[in-house]
C-alpha cells in the first residue's frame, strides 16, 4: 500500500480522499491556491503545498505546479479527484514519469475516452450502442453541415471533457449559430481545449450510468446503475440508486454494455459508463468518465463498497475481492448536491461567507462537505458546497428522509439551491419516478408561472 498520497484537488472530494487514506493509515498531501489557504481540506491533510493564485488555470490546472508539489512532498501516489486534471492523460503520464502511481486508469485509457468524439467511434466498433453524432467540427459552418446530416435537434458537446460543461442543445439552425461560439469558449475555459462535436438530441431521455470496477489482471465487474436525470444546465443536481426506470433485465443489459466498454480499452480501476435511456427503453453510450464520480456515494450506500478505498487498493496492485455474482443492491439511496447558487437567477453562482451552517443530526444522513462555518466561498471554482446522501429501505422512504434532511439544514450568508431540492422532493411526478433530463427545467418553469 502507499505511504503518502498527494490529492490534486480541493473541496469535498479532497476531504473524502483524506478520510479514505486515513482509514488505511496513508499520509495525505493537500494542494491549494491562495484562495484556499485556510480551506478544510488543507487543515486536515498531513502536509500542504501552495500551488498558485486563485484562478484554476494558475493553480489546480497548472501541471507543473502540481508536479512541483509532488516532488517536494515525496508522495508515492496521486489521487486526482474529479474535475480539474482528473481526466488529463498528460498529467497521468507525468505522475508516472516522476516515479509515483496514478490512482486511476492508465493514461492510454484516459486518452482514448478523453476525446469524446473518438470515444464514440471506439465504442461503436466494440459493439456498444452509441448516439448518432459527428467527429470534432472545425467551425460553425462545419457544425451546421453535421447537424443537417444528423437531423435536428442536436446537442453541441465538448470533446475534451464532461460534467455537462459546454453542452448546448440546438433545435434549429439559429440555435446552433447562437450557441456554437459559447460552447467552444466554455470548453476551452474548463478543459483547455475548445474542440466540440455534435450528437443527435434524444427527447424524453433519462441519464443512466453504470459504475464499473476493474483490476490490472482483467477482472471487470459493474456495481449497478445510478439515475442522474435531475439536472440544471446539463449538470446533475440529484442522483439516486437504483433507477426507478430500470428493471432487472435492463439492468443486466446496461451492465453488460458497460463492462464491454471497459474491456474494449483495457480499463482498470474505477470508472463510469454513461448512457442515454430513451422512452422506448433503447439506450445509447454517451461517454465514459475515467475517474471517480461526484455521485459515487449512492453506489457506496446501496452496495456497501467504499469506492475510494477500492481505488487505492486497485492502484496499489490488489485484485478485486469479489465477482459479479457476489454483488447485490440493498435499499435505495439519494444524493442531493448543495450549491452556492441562486435558483431565481438561472442558478448563477452565489459567492459569500458562510455565517451559519447546520447539518442534519440524524445518524442515517451522510454529508460530504467541502466547507465549514466561516468558509469564504469564492467565485473561482465550482460552487458545490456539499453532498447530502440518505439511504432507506425503498425509494418512498428515501424521499421522505431526504426531505426531512433538507428541512433540518441551515446555511446562512449566501444563496443555495436547498429550495430546489425541497421542490423536487415534494413534486408528485418525481415521487412517481416520472423524470427525464429536461424534468427540472420544466418544473422550474411551472413554478415561475404560478
Amino acid at each position: 500500500m502507499f505511504r503518502r498520497v498527494l490529492i490534486a484537488n480541493r473541496g469535498e472530494i479532497a476531504r473524502r480522499v483524506i478520510r479514505a487514506c486515513r482509514a488505511l493509515e496513508i499520509e495525505t498531501v493537500a494542494v491549494h491556491s491562495e484562495a484556499d489557504a485556510d480551506a478544510p481540506h488543507v487543515r486536515e491533510a498531513d502536509l500542504a503545498y501552495a500551488i498558485g493564485p486563485p484562478p484554476a488555470r494558475e493553480s489546480y490546472l497548472k501541471l507543473e505546479a502540481l508536479l512541483g508539489a509532488l516532488r517536494a512532498s515525496g508522495a508515492d501516489a496521486v489521487h486526482p479527484g474529479y474535475g480539474f486534471l482528473s481526466e488529463n492523460a498528460a498529467f497521468a503520464r507525468a505522475v508516472g514519469a516522476a516515479g509515483a502511481t496514478w490512482i486511476g486508469p492508465s493514461p492510454d485509457a484516459i486518452a482514448q475516452m478523453g476525446d469524446k468524439a473518438k470515444a464514440r467511434l471506439l465504442m461503436r466498433d466494440a459493439g456498444v450502442p452509441v448516439v448518432p453524432g459527428s467527429p470534432v467540427v472545425a467551425d460553425e459552418e462545419a457544425a451546421l453541415a453535421a447537424a443537417r446530416s444528423l437531423g435536428w435537434p442536436v446537442m453541441i458537446k465538448a470533446s475534451a471533457g464532461g460534467g455537462g460543461i459546454g453542452m448546448v442543445p440546438c433545435e434549429t439552425e439559429a440555435d446552433l449559430r447562437k450557441g456554437f461560439s459559447s460552447a467552444v469558449a466554455r470548453a476551452r475555459g474548463a478543459f483547455g481545449d475548445g474542440a466540440v462535436y455534435l450528437e443527435r438530441l434524444v427527447h424524453g431521455a433519462r441519464h443512466i450510468e453504470i459504475q464499473i470496477v476493474a483490476d490490472r489482471r482483467g477482472a471487470t465487474t459493474h456495481l449497478f446503475e445510478r439515475e442522474c436525470s435531475v439536472q440544471r444546465r446539463h449538470q446533475k443536481v440529484l442522483e439516486e440508486a437504483p433507477s426507478s426506470a430500470v428493471d432487472e433485465a435492463l439492468r443486466q443489459e446496461l451492465g453488460r454494455a458497460a463492462v464491454q466498454a471497459a474491456r474494449a480499452i483495457g480499463y482498470h480501476n474505477v470508472g463510469t459508463v454513461e448512457f442515454l435511456l430513451g422512452p422506448d427503453r433503447e439506450f445509447f453510450f454517451m461517454e465514459m468518465n475515467t475517474r471517480l464520480q461526484v455521485e459515487h456515494p449512492v453506489t457506496e450506500m446501496t452496495t456497501g463498497i467504499d469506492l475510494v478505498e477500492l481505488q487505492l487498493r486497485l492502484a496499489a496492485g490488489e485484485s478485486l475481492a469479489f465477482t459479479q455474482s457476489d454483488l447485490r443492491q440493498s435499499g435505495h439511496a439519494i444524493e442531493l448536491r448543495i450549491y452556492a447558487e441562486d435558483p431565481a437567477k438561472n442558478f448563477l453562482p452565489s459567492p459569500g461567507t458562510i455565517r451559519k451552517l447546520r447539518w442534519p443530526e440524524a445518524t442515517d444522513v451522510r454529508v460530504d462537505a467541502g466547507v465549514v462555518e466561516g468558509t469564504k466561498v469564492t467565485p473561482f471554482y465550482d460552487p458545490l458546497l456539499a453532498k447530502m446522501i440518505v439511504h432507506a429501505r425503498d425509494r418512498t422512504q428515501c424521499i421522505a428522509k431526504a426531505r426531512a434532511a433538507v428541512g433540518a439544514t441551515t446555511i446562512e450568508g449566501l444563496k443555495t439551491n436547498l429550495s430546489v431540492h425541497e421542490m423536487v422532493l415534494d413534486d408528485p411526478a418525481f415521487q412517481r419516478g416520472e423524470i427525464t433530463i429536461s424534468y427540472l427545467g420544466a418544473l422550474m418553469q411551472r413554478q415561475r408561472a404560478r
